[in-house]
């Protein structure tokens, strides 16, 4: 109760927002409407690590049933964002294809109960009329899909830029190269010590991504369990040459290879999940190997030649679902970490979270009745 009493007298001072990426930049957007804000970045630029290394795509079929709920949530934002958000679309329609083999077929099937329910648009289908709808693959590869007909490319940059645009015409202050070197607490709030300089405020927000438990340890605060995990992208063009740019993006039923159209080309990936240190990742040829191996495995063309590869830090808790809320034992240090790969496409909706949980108010009427659930998110259900 005590710290509740404390929470509900800060509302109304500054936030202090660690990173700048897609987490950092939604939160701010939506706090600034609150209150002054400050958002320290360790890097030259935001959107440096992860953010800028997404694949951009917009599925509501994708990932845990927190995560489903939240893209759902956020989709009315992509498409109608408020005036003067952004200069372009915040996304394109392209349609998604979960295609499994045989030996796949009816895990599927059991996935598409689940997730029909709350996306009532999706298609199953089997044998020739999958194939028909993935002409790209081996036919004796697919023996089904589902065909996610609302799914779009998301604007990344566009997106990412909005948020932080927003935030600044509300007030917010972006300062970059402000590593963050150390904490104090006390009765008057939190002052940060960073490259930068120092800084002050009532409640600090953890959107570190893959640095969240370091920022945690540095502040005090028991770490959640991140673990961050390497993810490697390719760009290639398919062989014999193919216009690819009205193909779906399709992904493997055990998440085991992604390819999408990018550019006029395919951006392609393994969908590994290798456990790394917080850094700036780097691709390893093994993976990139193992990329094209298992797309060519599935699909009637093939990759004599990658034109670019890059890689991600995609951070995750135990249960694979955002980390969003108050420390249970820690004033005024809220958490925002645990996106995993769906940072993006959640960005809307856990940004509306993330303020009205950490004003004191509840998750948005409009979440909650998809599902979503403050003890869900809540460090409490990992630190206790």
């Amino acid at each position: 109760m005590e710290i509740v009493l404390q929470l509900l007298a800060m509302q109304g001072d500054t936030f202090i927002v660690i990173g700048s990426g897609i987490a950092g930049a939604s939160a701010a957007y939506e706090l600034a409407k609150l209150g002054p804000v400050i958002i320290l970045e360790r890097e030259s630029q935001p959107g440096y690590h992860t953010t800028g290394r997404s694949a951009a795509v917009f599925s509501e079929i994708y990932g845990n049933a927190t995560i489903r709920a939240v893209t759902v949530g956020s989709r009315s934002f992509f498409a109608s964002p408020p005036e003067g958000f952004a200069d372009h679309p915040l996304w394109a329609p392209r349609r998604m294809a979960m295609v499994a083999r045989g030996d796949q077929i009816e895990r599927l099937r059991h996935a598409y109960h689940e997730w029909v329910q709350l996306v009532p648009s999706i298609q199953l289908i089997e044998g020739d009329d999958a194939r028909h709808a993935t002409p790209m693959l081996k036919p004796n590869y697919v023996a089904g899909a589902v065909i996610e007909t609302e799914a779009n490319d998301l604007d990344v940059n566009e997106i990412h830029r909005g948020f932080l645009r927003g935030a600044a015409r509300s007030g917010a202050k972006l300062v970059c190269n402000a590593e963050v070197a150390s904490f104090n607490y006390d009765q008057a709030g939190w002052r940060v010590q960073t490259k930068a300089g120092e800084f002050a405020g009532r409640i600090v927000i953890n959107a570190a991504g893959a640095w969240g438990d370091e920022i945690a340890r540095l502040a005090g605060a028991r770490p959640v369990g991140l673990t961050p995990k390497r993810r490697t992208a390719v760009l290639f063009d398919p062989i014999p040459a193919e216009d690819v740019r009205s193909w779906p993006t399709v992904i493997d039923a055990d998440e085991q290879f992604y390819f999408k159209p990018d550019a006029g080309r395919l951006l392609g990936s393994p969908a590994d999940e290798t456990e790394s240190a917080p850094c700036d990742a780097q691709p390893e040829e093994i993976d990139v190997a193992i990329a094209v191996d298992r797309i060519e495995q599935a699909a009637n063309f093939h990759v004599e030649r990658v034109f670019r590869k890059w890689a991600g830090l995609r951070s995750f808790v135990a249960d694979k679902s955002p980390v969003v809320g108050f420390d249970p034992k820690l004033p005024g240090f809220f958490w925002l970490v645990g996106q995993g790969g769906y940072g993006i496409q959640t960005s809307p909706a856990i940004g509306r979270i993330t303020a009205a949980l950490a004003s004191g108010a509840d998750i948005p009427d409009d979440l909650k009745r998809l599902g979503v659930a403050a003890e869900d998110l809540s460090p409490a259900r990992i630190t206790h």
